[in-house]
């Protein structure tokens, strides 16, 4: 196998999804992505002509983020046209889906050098804008098993885990917390570009979704964000979402609510792209490697509870690489509601202060499709300013699949 570096990292801000508001709303996704393709090029005085590829994570492909966004934002981006272009949807693990798919391609040396990374508009292209559903609306499927939203699927892992609603607020309270210390100290500054309107303008320069003045009071007089849609009757024979849940844990008598808007992950807007290659391709390019990949995986885990796998899939990464949990110096999980690292932080035995140091998406936001790519460039970042070596970035996905990349600074 070819040894994979990571030549730069780069995102946007990550704006807030709401139609119309946020600052980057006005952005067609293809556009958002093109400014980021661009400014990397910039930014490394980058011969477009020598990248192979482009993979993109996008969940949510319809409309505006339809028609094969990778290939299309290139265009847009006036790369040169023998530059290629595809589009992955794994859930919310796509943005390092896409980083992992080119680094697989470079180290079995069938490419020599790729960008991987993510776009999601939420603002433009609501989630769930497809219909779909997790199940695909099929009824042969859900007399089966009947996959029920995320939302009560973390509720479920807290119930199980013994979290209470002051545990998860607690957890989003220290994300919102990081996240202001990392702004204030500017931790995020060196992977972060403002993205600039047609007239030159800048329309976003800064992270918008993150709130220094939450309170534990404060979060504790939000309302649980998926109790009602639990008593919702949509099984067979007119259960509950949540009775149809506990058909898998029978053990569990009852779900308890404690998730809401403050301790779940943000929905916001953004986009980040992982320049990689090859040694030898790096010398070609002029560029001077900043990590390596050490080694990535995936694993599937039970599809009802759906969002305990990325324990299973670090320890399989850590496993192909030969480390063990003490040997990574931080640790990225995506914070797609607060029992999930914390579940993945208790099944393995991580020292919390290692875990998100710079906070999560409760407080900086998901834009689904770019997380990976954007925790990846942030655990880089993090890695440099701390002068520390490894990290480990995971995050769990929909239908109950877990993603995890470990990366050494060179």
């Amino acid at each position: 196998m070819t040894d994979v570096f990571i030549y730069d990292v780069l995102r946007t801000p990550r704006g807030k999804g709401r139609a119309g508001k946020g600052g980057l709303a006005n952005h067609h996704p293809q556009e958002l992505l093109a400014q980021t393709l661009n400014h990397m090029a910039e930014r490394k005085k980058l011969d477009k002509s020598l990248v192979d590829d482009l993979a993109v994570g996008c969940v949510t492909q319809v409309k505006e983020q339809g028609a094969c966004i990778a290939r299309v934002a290139l265009i847009a981006a006036q790369w040169p046209e023998e530059v290629t272009g595809y589009t992955i949807n794994r859930f919310c693990g796509s943005g390092l889906e896409a980083v992992n798919s080119i680094a697989a391609k470079i180290g079995s040396g069938f490419s020599d050098s790729g960008i991987g990374g993510g776009v999601e508009s939420m603002s433009r292209v609501a989630m769930g804008s497809d219909g779909a559903m997790l199940d695909g609306l099929n009824e042969k499927l859900r007399k089966r098993l009947y996959l029920v939203p995320q939302g009560i699927s973390a509720d479920l892992i807290a119930t199980r885990e013994g979290y209470s609603r002051t545990d998860v607020d607690k957890f989003a309270l220290a994300s919102q917390q990081k996240a202001a210390r990392a702004i204030e100290e500017k931790r995020f500054s060196n992977s972060l570009f403002a993205v600039k309107n047609d007239d030159g303008t800048v329309a976003l320069d800064r992270d918008e979704h993150p709130r220094a003045d939450t309170t534990l009071e404060g979060l504790a007089g939000l309302k649980a964000a998926f109790a009602e849609m639990g008593g919702m009757a949509m099984g067979p024979n007119g259960e509950t979402l949540d009775q149809l849940a506990l058909l898998r844990y029978p053990d569990t008598k009852a779900i308890d609510h404690v998730h809401t808007g403050g301790n779940s992950s943000g929905i916001v807007d953004g986009a980040a792209v992982v320049l990689m290659g090859s040694a030898e391709w790096g010398k070609k390019a002029g560029l001077k490697p900043r990590a390596k990949i050490r080694a990535m995986s995936t694993v599937g885990a039970e599809p009802v509870i759906m969002l305990t796998a990325p324990a299973p899939a670090s320890k399989k990464a850590l496993d192909r690489a030969g480390m063990a949990v003490k040997d990574i110096d931080l640790w990225e999980i995506n914070e797609a509601f607060a029992s999930v690292p914390m579940q993945t932080a208790r099944v393995l035995g991580i020292d919390p202060d290692r875990i998100n140091v710079n906070g999560g998406a409760i407080a900086l936001g998901h834009p689904l499709g770019a997380t990976g790519a954007i925790l990846l460039g942030t655990a880089l970042d993090e890695l440099e300013r701390a002068n520390k070596s490894t990290a480990l970035i995971t995050l769990c996905i929909g239908g109950g699949m877990g993603i995890a990349t470990i990366i050494e600074r060179v």
